[in-house]
């Protein structure tokens, strides 16, 4: 909903809000939080609030450490739960300035908006609409997170299986009072896991409910003393959690990928956008699957996509088209997974299938056959590639493309790049249980 400064003052009044969270994300996609009291709203809506952006992962160094908030209006929304006193709190998200009132280019946020007015200046506005999975953990004596699911359910079950159901459907009466269109709530494939599907948004306000959607998961969860993580592949030998990502481009109000004279009846729009993910998806791959954890469900048999192809019919390429045309005609980009930074995420995809209508850009031949099945040499056969097999390909795949480099800019590329080859190093360095395990007393 559009808000202007003067309904959100009057707004606080009459909700009796007392405090106000602003919030704004890191560059690895960690929402943050500053509280204020409501007599400091007047001068956040100004852009007057200062913090201090060095204690911020992949902000700016100690000597730079002054940055503005900015609020955006539009994301104002009142928390439907209280705090242990009864006090209401609202939230607004933020945008990060400098102190000389340009943009920061550290901002997610601000990095997702560069690449909405590269769109529009090419005519474009992008629809997308995730599905992001969780699984809900118990908790042990210390109130600590176990891997312990609170049911054995599958997919589609109800109760008494699915022992998650009033958790998750308190999530959805908690999301639709702020706003969100709940589209499906339904138990996932593995014991433990479980989606919730919203209504597709504009880029930005998407990536906003991304981050208001994990915050409303993990808080109802905790009102149910269970844990709610995103982690990728939490269990093996079990399904991970995906984070789906549908999009669409529309021009003069009609969708750019639905052309009802061709035999699938997609837009060449829509064929040379796909072109550009696919050629770009090695080098998007470090931000759409951020973890070490992430590679663990980037892997054969869990219905996650490992090839690079795309399909009107099947599940099992990275790009899937659905079935819906008309309005509803859009791209499902299968790999990225809900611990993503859902700024970034959005924008480098766009960005790639953006570059892909620029260049032109003409995709494989579409594989309907089911690549899991194929040996390696039928593969080879029709020309399908693979994404990244860990993190540390990952980063050097995302070194070596320009496009997706520039995308970031340099201040978030650099950091990002930074904190990543830190991880994946302490990671490869570790001695793990699993190598105890198997080698220890064999060698």
């Amino acid at each position: 909903m559009a808000y202007t400064r003067e309904d959100i003052l009057q707004l606080v009044k009459d909700l009796n809000v007392q405090f106000i969270r602003l919030q704004f994300a890191d560059v690895l996609g960690v929402s943050k939080n500053v509280a204020i009291p409501v007599q400091q709203l007047e001068k956040a809506l100004d852009g007057e609030l200062m913090f201090d952006g060095s204690s911020i992962e992949g902000f700016v160094r100690i000597e730079e450490s002054d940055m503005y908030l900015r609020p955006d209006t539009n994301t104002f929304t009142v928390f439907p739960w209280q705090t242990h006193n009864g006090v209401a709190e609202a939230r607004l998200i933020c945008d990060i300035y400098n102190p000389d009132g340009t943009p920061f280019s550290g901002c997610p946020r601000n990095t997702l908006r560069r690449v909405i007015k590269e769109a529009s200046d090419m005519g474009y506005t992008m629809n997308a609409g995730p599905e992001a999975e969780f699984f809900l953990f118990q908790k042990d004596e210390q109130g600590r997170a176990t891997t312990i699911t609170n049911d054995r359910g599958s997919y589609f079950d109800l109760m008494p299986v699915d022992m998650g159901e009033s958790a998750r459907r308190d999530m959805v009466l908690t999301l639709q009072k702020m706003g969100f269109e709940v589209e499906a709530s339904h138990h996932e494939v593995a014991p433990g896991q479980h989606e919730i599907a919203f209504k597709y948004a504009d880029a930005l306000m998407t990536a906003d409910n991304i981050a208001t959607f994990k915050l409303v998961v993990r808080t109802i969860a905790m009102q149910h003393n269970l844990h709610a993580t995103f982690m990728p592949k939490p269990i093996f030998g079990i399904a991970g959690s995906g984070m789906h990502t549908h999009q669409s481009l529309f021009q003069n109000g009609k969708n750019a990928f639905y052309d009802a004279n061709d035999p699938s009846e997609l837009s060449e729009i829509a064929r040379y956008y796909i072109g550009g993910m696919l050629k770009h998806v090695k080098g998007y791959c470090a931000i759409t699957n951020p973890l070490i954890n992430s590679y663990k469900r980037l892997v054969p048999g869990y219905e996650a996509p490992v090839y690079i192809a795309w399909s009107e019919h099947n599940r099992s390429p990275l790009i899937r088209i659905p079935a819906r045309r008309g309005i509803g005609t859009r791209i499902e980009i299968r790999n990225p997974d809900p611990s993503c930074n859902p700024y970034l995420t959005l924008a480098v995809t766009m960005a790639a299938g953006l570059d892909g209508i620029k260049n032109k850009i003409t995709p494989p031949a579409p594989v309907d056959l089911n690549i899991y099945d194929m040996t390696a040499q039928e593969r080879a056969d029709h020309g399908i590639d693979t994404l990244p097999m860990d993190l540390g390909e990952a980063i050097h795949e995302l070194s070596q493309n320009d496009l997706i480099k520039s995308t970031l800019g340099d201040h978030i590329y650099g950091r990002f790049l930074e904190a990543k080859t830190i991880e994946w190093n302490r990671y490869r360095m570790q001695v793990h249980q699993w190598e105890l395990d198997n080698y220890l007393t064999i060698f």
